[in-house]
């Protein structure tokens, strides 16, 4: 199982969209480790401005991992990607049907 901590703070958006990403993309089983930064001052002043940021057990960090090309590229470098996942990822969205709609007197409505 891969080790791999998490540097964050409560709220951080950013954070939970790198969390998400992760379990998307990460063809390994993982543990995070969460680790509150405002509890800490040297953490706020190492990784305030810079997270969410991802370590990896041999100690390398990845910055804006929220990012879904950073993320996987940091994965592949380590062979953790879920290359199908990735692909599926980078799809376009199917285009919705267009809908038809009549103006009558001003407004629009759907058919």
């Amino acid at each position: 199982m891969i080790r791999l901590r998490l540097y964050t703070t409560l709220g951080c958006h950013l954070c939970e969209a790198l969390e998400a990403l992760l379990a998307r993309l990460c063809s390994q089983a993982y543990d995070l480790e969460r680790v509150e930064i405002s509890e800490d001052d040297a953490l706020v002043e190492r990784y305030g401005v810079r997270i969410p940021v991802l370590v990896a057990e041999d100690g390398e960090e990845l910055d804006r991992g929220f990012e879904a090309p950073r993320l996987a590229a940091w994965l592949a470098a380590r062979g953790w990607l879920d290359e199908a996942a990735w692909r599926r990822l980078q799809a376009p969205a199917p285009q919705a049907e267009p809908v038809d709609a009549e103006i009558r007197h001003g407004r629009r409505y759907l058919g």
